[in-house]
């Protein structure tokens, strides 16, 4: 119990930052009830006692109802009770929603913290079911879980506290019943249904998962003729799911069962300790039956409470696996530090990176410094370790043995902030959003001018085609840039670039997809662009050793290390060998 408080804690302080709007929207579910159980005993007490006063009328007896004030009530109680359900529906729902973009906007923060290798060790659809699906499951803690079980309780005290008036022991033991039941169904069923609802939420993950492989992996499961033994894995999940889900409802349908008993239960106490008190004249008729129509009306005050928490494994499991995604925690910010020429060297001692669960390492014992403002171009086939150092460099992953510095501190050590405005680094892949070309261009500076936007696209080329466009920095890129060429798209991603004043750039293959003309003029710009940074071109081979111009050093990687010589340079030639 105090390990799932532990871990649930962390959001509940975050759904709970808008407390206002939690009590909120406990009252109006309150009000609600309220408004139901009024209308309920205000009614048995109104028939009641109209005919009781008929009686007494067909048996020639004296006898005075005001049918105005109680038939006013319960016109006031359904109209309030319809709008309070109405106004609560609307009110927490939209609640719900806001709290359920805090919750994802806290999660992808906590994605875009995550070092590349823990990013790469799951599919992009399983990082996106912890913003949908795990999410989605906190929703039962805050609409399930918190609001109904405060309102039912608050209910409890003051539904009782109405009928002491009347009828005290009737009064004490309905509290007494209906806390324990309160208990039971919160905590107990709970416990009950946690095993299964957490084994369901992971069911569901991995029956995704083999889904996703079936469809996506279909043309490999036919060549190895495995198509039906990976069918047939997946419908024995689904059979040991369905069973899972089975007892779960059973469970759901004896929770359901077991409120009804008590409230069942609890209804003949009332008629019989009531009938007592009508006995001994200590309350009339009209009473006890208001006091039996809203013990009758507390089933609708418990009946949501069983389904709610026997799904609260299920949201402990969400839970979990968001607990999970602890990013690097930086703690050093550039701003304030003092500039020494040897602080912002780069430096690696002994690097070594390995990668989980594979056989060699990644990078060995790579040792380097890199003075600033100096450019350096590291050459090496597909696998030879290249990305690996780039991310290693950028502090998106931090080294299993040895030591960085970059600028004197380790990268993987510095606030996002810090790395953004200190490192610009251009991938392999190209990363273009579903929007205008000038939005996809403030992604990295937001205050740009549109002079400034005009400015680097004349930098990488693409001024005078954009000028063409109907729609000119409007013009929509498509998803993933879609709507551009590829090299067309990569120039946007390096005019994105260009946008920020960063102190050392790391450029992966940056004449891709580019003509040999175009290719001239990037170089161009970016030598001018590039005076005064530190800077490391990544590629595989140099066809045109003068696109890289200023080159202080040339420096192979070959099985994950670093072969360098930074006392001896000649820039090489076309096609020639690597020192």
């Amino acid at each position: 119990m105090m390990a799932l408080f532990r871990d649930v804690a962390p959001w509940l302080k975050l759904l709970l930052r808008r407390r206002q709007q939690f009590w909120l929207g406990a009252l109006l579910v309150w009000v609600t009830l309220l408004a139901g159980l009024s209308l309920l005993g205000l009614s048995g007490w109104f028939i009641v006692s109209c005919a009781l006063a008929g009686i007494a009328l067909a048996a020639g007896l004296p006898s005075t109802l005001d049918v105005y004030v109680p038939g006013g009530g319960i016109r006031f109680f359904a109209l309030l009770r319809t709008l309070a359900r109405y106004v609560e529906r609307l009110y927490n729902h939209s609640t719900v929603l806001t709290l359920l973009a805090d919750l994802r906007y806290r999660v992808f923060g906590d994605l875009t913290g995550l070092d590349d290798a823990t990013l790469k060790r799951q599919r992009a659809s399983e990082w996106l079911s912890r913003l949908t699906a795990d999410i989605d499951q906190l929703n039962n803690l805050y609409l399930r879980c918190l609001i109904p079980p405060v309102a039912a309780l608050l209910t409890v005290l003051v539904v009782s506290g109405f009928i002491a008036i009347w009828l005290p022991w009737v009064a004490v033991v309905m509290a007494l019943v209906f806390t324990l039941l309160w208990l039971v169904v919160t905590v107990g069923f709970g416990w009950i249904g946690f095993g299964n609802s957490y084994q369901h939420v992971s069911d569901q993950e991995e029956l995704r998962r083999l889904v996703l492989d079936q469809v996506q992996a279909s043309a490999e499961l036919r060549s190895y003729q495995t198509s039906g033994w990976h069918r047939q894995k997946i419908q024995n999940l689904e059979a040991v799911s369905t069973e899972n889900q089975r007892r779960l409802a059973l469970k759901l349908a004896l929770g359901n069962a077991f409120v009804s008993a008590v409230t069942g239960l609890m209804l003949i106490a009332t008629l019989w300790l009531g009938s007592l008190a009508f006995s001994a004249e200590q309350v009339v008729g009209p009473v006890l039956v208001m006091a039996v129509i809203a013990v009758l009306g507390m089933n609708e005050v418990f009946a949501l409470l069983p389904a709610a928490f026997l799904k609260l494994g299920a949201s402990y499991a969400a839970v979990q696996r968001l607990n999970a995604l602890k990013p690097l925690a930086p703690v050093i910010d550039m701003q304030g530090l003092p500039y020494r020429a040897d602080e912002h060297a780069i430096q690696l001692v002994s690097v070594h990176y390995a990668y989980p669960n594979t056989m060699y390492p990644a990078l060995v014992d790579v040792q380097a410094t890199l003075l600033p403002h100096t450019r350096v171009v590291i050459t090496g086939v597909s696998g030879s370790g290249k990305s690996t150092l780039a991310s290693v460099l950028m502090g998106r992953m931090a080294p299993t043995q040895g030591e960085i510095r970059v600028a004197g501190v380790p990268p993987h050590r510095l606030s996002t902030e810090s790395r953004a405005e200190y490192f610009a680094f251009l991938t392999q892949q190209t990363d273009l959003f579903d929007g205008t070309l000038e939005s996809n261009l403030r992604i990295a500076k937001p205050s740009a001018t549109d002079d400034e936007l005009w400015r680097v696209l004349n930098m990488v080329g693409l001024e005078d085609w954009v000028a063409q466009q109907p729609k000119r920095l409007s013009t929509n890129v498509g998803e993933k840039g879609q709507q551009l060429s590829g090299g067309q798209a990569r120039r946007v991603a390096l005019a994105r670039l260009m946008l920020r004043d960063p102190s050392v750039v790391l450029l992966d293959e940056p004449f891709a997809s580019v003509d040999a003309d175009t290719a001239k003029h990037l170089a161009a710009a970016l030598d001018r662009w590039l005076a005064r940074r530190t800077v490391i071109f990544f590629v595989h081979q140099t066809e045109d050793a003068a696109l890289l111009a200023g080159i202080d050093a040339w420096w192979h990687l070959d099985g994950g290390r670093l072969c360098t010589d930074t006392t001896s340079f000649s820039q090489p030639q076309a096609g020639a060998p690597y020192e």
